[in-house]
C-alpha cells in the first residue's frame, strides 16, 4: 500500500482550448470524490461510463463527461485512480478542478507526483520512470524509439543483470571469508577474478559510447560557420523553414549565436547560425566572432559555408576549421555556376540558399552524419549523466577490487559496486535523489 498522504489531482492533458481534457485523481479519496461529483453508483472498474458532473456543494452541473474508475492495485499508481474525460474548454476544466479542491483530503498534484507514487508501488524502476519523462518530451522518431525501449525495461534489464552477477560474486567472496575451513570448490578465487574482469570489460564498453544516448535526448550540436555574407543565415532559414535569422547584405549582421531545433532524418539537431569569421575592430562583433569560434570548437558537426562569388578562393579562416566532422558547402550556386566543389581532397556541396537548389543533397548528407553519431542499435545506451556517474563509481570500485590485497577489501569494493548499480534503478535510492529525478516531470505525471 502507498505511504503517501492525501489524494492528488491534476489535468493530465495540455492546457488550452481542446476537444477533450483528462483530469486524473490518485489516492484513497479518489473513489469518494467521484461519488461526490456524480451522485450515482460508482461505475464498474475500467469501464468508461457517461456521467453528469456536479459541484458537490451547490449541485451546479459542471460537464457531461466520461468517467473511469481504477481501484487499487490495478492502476498506474497502484492506488485508487479516477479519470475524468471532460470537454476541453477552460471553463469546464476550471470548474471541475475547483470542485475537486473543495473536497476534503484532495490537493493539486506537484510535478511527478503520479509517477513517483507508481515507482513507490513497484510499478516500474527509476530508469523506466525517466523513460516516461523522455517519451513526453520526445520531438523526433529516434527520441521516441529510445524512450520506448527504455520504458520497456531494456536498460534496467542490463543493469539488473550486472547487479545479479556482482551479488553472486559477492556471495562467493564472503563464503571464502566466513567459512575458510569449509570444503569449498577448487578455483573459486580464479573464477571470481575472471568474472570481475569480464564485468569491468562490459562496463568499459558501455561507458565508451560517445555519449550517444545523452546526445539523442538533448540534440546533436551543428554549427554553421563561414565568412560574412556567405549566406549562413539564409541557409539556416532554409533548413528551419522559417525566418529565424535576420538576412541582410550588410556584413556583420549576425553578432550572436542563433539556435533552432530541427528534426533531421528523425534525429534531434540544434542548428546554430554564427557570426561571420573575420577580423573586426567593433567590440560587439568581435565578441560574436569569439562565440562563433567557441561554438565551432564544441559542435558535433560543422557546416562550413563558402561564398560562391569568391570560389575557389576559399576564406582561409573558415577553411582552417574544416575537418572530418565538417560538411563543406559553397553557396550562391544560382548566381555563380559552381562545379562540384573540392578542397584538399574533400568533396563539398553546391547549394543556393536563395532558391533551394542543392538543399536536398545537403539535408541527406547531414542526416547521414547525424545518424552515424546517434544510432543506438544494439545494447541500450546511457541516457543520463546520473547513470554515467553511478556506472563510473561502479567501474572504479571493481578496478580497486581487482587489485585489492585482502579478500575483505575485495568484498567491500564489490559491495560498493552493487550499491552504485542499485542507485540507477532505485534499489538503494534516497529521497534527495528521487527529488531530483521527479521535479522535472510535468504536472499530471
Amino acid at each position: 500500500m502507498s505511504t503517501f498522504s492525501g489524494t492528488i489531482f491534476a489535468l493530465g492533458t495540455g492546457v488550452g482550448r481542446a476537444a477533450l481534457a483528462v483530469v486524473r485523481l490518485s489516492g484513497s479519496d479518489a473513489g469518494p470524490a467521484l461519488d461526490a461529483l456524480t451522485r450515482t453508483r460508482r461505475p464498474a472498474p475500467r469501464h468508461a461510463t457517461r456521467a453528469t458532473l456536479r459541484h458537490p456543494r451547490n449541485g451546479e452541473i459542471l460537464d457531461q463527461a466520461l468517467v473511469l474508475w481504477f481501484p487499487a492495485p490495478a492502476s498506474y499508481t497502484g492506488e485508487d485512480v479516477v479519470e475524468l474525460h471532460l470537454h476541453g474548454g477552460r471553463a469546464v476544466i476550471q470548474g471541475v478542478t475547483e470542485a475537486l479542491a473543495a473536497l476534503p483530503g484532495l490537493r493539486p498534484a506537484e510535478p511527478g507526483d503520479f509517477t513517483r507514487r507508481a515507482f513507490a508501488a513497484g510499478k516500474f524502476d527509476l530508469t523506466e520512470a525517466e523513460a516516461i519523462a523522455d517519451l513526453i518530451d520526445a520531438d523526433t522518431a529516434a527520441q521516441r524509439r529510445q524512450a520506448l525501449r527504455q520504458l520497456d525495461g531494456a536498460l534496467s534489464a542490463l543493469y539488473d543483470d550486472w547487479r545479479d552477477r556482482l551479488i553472486r560474486l559477492l556471495a562467493y567472496l564472503e563464503a571464502g571469508i566466513d567459512f575458510p575451513e569449509e570444503d569449498l570448490p577448487d578455483g573459486l578465487d580464479q573464477t571470481a577474478l575472471a568474472n570481475l574482469s569480464a564485468l569491468i570489460d562490459d562496463l568499459n564498453r558501455h561507458l565508451q559510447d560517445g555519449h550517444r544516448g545523452e546526445r539523442l535526448r538533448d540534440g546533436l550540436s551543428v554549427a554553421i560557420i563561414g565568412p560574412p555574407n556567405a549566406g549562413k543565415s539564409s541557409l539556416l532559414n532554409r533548413l528551419a523553414r522559417r525566418e529565424a535569422a535576420i538576412v541582410s547584405a550588410q556584413s556583420g549582421t549576425t553578432r550572436d549565436v542563433i539556435e533552432v531545433h530541427l528534426d533531421i532524418a528523425g534525429y534531434p539537431v540544434i542548428l546554430a547560425d554564427t557570426a561571420g569569421l573575420r577580423e573586426s575592430a567593433d567590440a560587439v562583433e568581435s565578441e560574436g566572432i569569439r562565440r562563433a569560434l567557441e561554438r565551432a570548437a564544441h559542435a558535433d558537426i560543422k557546416i562550413a559555408v563558402f561564398d560562391g562569388a569568391c570560389w575557389p578562393n576559399a576564406d582561409s579562416v573558415t577553411a582552417g576549421l574544416v575537418d572530418d566532422d565538417t560538411l563543406m558547402v559553397v553557396n550562391k550556386l544560382d548566381q555563380h555556376g559552381v562545379a562540384v566543389p573540392l578542397m584538399d581532397g574533400r568533396i563539398g556541396i553546391g547549394v543556393s540558399a536563395q532558391s533551394g537548389v542543392g538543399l536536398s543533397i545537403l539535408i541527406e548528407r547531414l542526416g547521414a552524419m547525424v545518424a552515424a553519431r546517434l544510432d543506438t542499435a544494439g545494447r541500450p545506451p546511457l541516457t543520463r549523466l546520473r547513470h554515467r556517474i553511478a556506472l563510473q563509481d561502479c567501474h572504479e570500485a571493481l578496478v580497486r577490487a581487482k587489485t585489492a590485497a585482502l579478500p575483505e577489501l575485495v568484498a567491500e569494493d564489490v559491495r560498493l559496486a552493487v550499491r552504485a548499480l542499485g542507485r540507477i534503478t532505485g534499489r538503494v535510492a534516497v529521497d534527495d535523489v528521487l527529488d531530483v529525478i521527479f521535479r522535472d516531470f510535468c504536472i499530471g505525471k
